[in-house]
């Protein structure tokens, strides 16, 4: 069929477009367009001026014929680094690749194509259908930030499927966690290290006591800890007067999240204490956790459409967020679906074309539900 083709002549277009967080704007010009001439209604928002980025969310409606609950789907336009100057390779057995210098952009561009034609499979069937709202998003990459400052009251939708997960095409991931971010700032005393050594208050060793009394790893069933920088001193002859330590907390619960970020902040505060060094700490929630019940219409819809398509139909869980962190946030029950994309976020990225075509049918089938 014609589509099939044409959705591999898409993917290789849009992995050929720089797309960089805050930095969308070849990808989103593509969008709009292509979303117009579907017939959808199609508006861009601000978001890109919150962050100093060249372009805003892609919100599109697209009216339909019968009554039912619209959904609506979403996919990111940004990449990571190294994602610039991406190019692809079409392997004979259907596997595409990056050409080895970059991500592919598979991440999150198969969701992206895998919408579009599942919608253009609708249209071309000429069955009647209900409404569609779509939503592409910038800064997904950096914490969600397109999805976060997004105008919700323009949704009517109940129910999201928002393509951004690893794997073959028929996996849901139906809960995620929060993500909090947290810096301590040690402030001590500097001295010479050499002639008077006990005049100062060394905010490394401050920092390291406290670090030794924190656990990290898998903390509990729910939870991650991890500490990943710390950075202090300005001389080998100087007691260092100032130490920043920053590190993240994961868990399906976000009560649990905060009191570890409690936790984080009494420990560092008793221990500057010992020293008569004061520490500040401070976190930032980046994502709030969510679960979708197994009993939702959204995953019961999810496990039809499989069925239908003859798709596994799997539910799991993910420990990394996406714009359904958001969705969730704002009382809109969702699904991140899995799209094909595999070793994301590294040089050896690829999709394959099966799973383009998977992805694309069942859209079809979620929107003819």
């Amino acid at each position: 069929m014609a589509w099939k083709q044409n959705i591999i002549e898409d993917f290789k277009q849009l992995v050929s477009f720089d797309s960089i967080s805050f930095h969308e704007r070849k990808s989103a010009d593509w969008l709009f367009a292509r979303l117009k001439s579907m017939g959808f209604s199609v508006e861009e928002d601000q978001a890109g001026s919150h962050y100093g980025g060249d372009t805003g969310n892609i919100f599109a409606v697209l009216d339909g014929e019968l009554d039912g609950d619209p959904v609506i789907f979403c996919a990111h336009m940004d990449v990571v680094e190294p994602g610039s100057g991406k190019k692809s390779v079409l392997e004979k057995d259907g596997t595409i690749h990056s050409a080895g210098d970059t991500v592919l952009g598979a991440d999150d561009i198969s969701g992206i194509l895998e919408i579009l034609y599942g919608v253009q499979l609708v249209l071309d069937s000429g069955k009647p259908h209900k409404k569609i709202e779509i939503l592409f998003t910038i800064g997904e990459e950096l914490y969600v930030k397109g999805s976060d400052v997004f105008d919700y009251s323009k949704v009517t939708a109940k129910q999201a499927y928002v393509l951004d997960l690893s794997g073959a095409v028929g996996t849901a991931a139906r809960r995620a966690p929060s993500i909090i971010s947290v810096r301590a700032e040690i402030k001590g005393k500097a001295a010479h290290a050499g002639f008077e050594p006990e005049r100062g208050i060394h905010a490394i060793a401050v920092a390291a006591e406290a670090v030794t009394r924190l656990s990290m790893g898998h903390v509990d069933e729910d939870t991650t800890f991890n500490i990943g920088t710390i950075n202090g001193g300005t001389a080998t002859n100087i007691v260092p007067d100032s130490c920043v330590v920053t590190g993240e907390i994961r868990s399906y619960d976000h009560s649990k999240a905060l009191e570890y970020v409690k936790n984080t902040e009494k420990i560092f505060a008793e221990e500057a204490d010992k020293a008569g060094a004061t520490a500040e700490v401070t976190h930032q929630v980046h994502l709030v956790a969510y679960e979708t019940p197994v009993e939702s219409r959204t995953v019961k819809d999810f496990l039809k459409a499989c069925e239908k398509t003859r798709l596994p139909g799997t539910l799991t869980e993910t420990f990394g967020g996406s714009d359904n962190n958001s969705f969730a946030k704002h009382g809109i029950e969702g699904l991140v679906l899995s799209c094909g994309m595999y070793q994301a976020h590294s040089t050896n990225e690829y999709t394959k074309i099966k799973d383009l075509y998977d992805g694309a049918e069942l859209i079809r089938t979620l929107i003819e539900l």
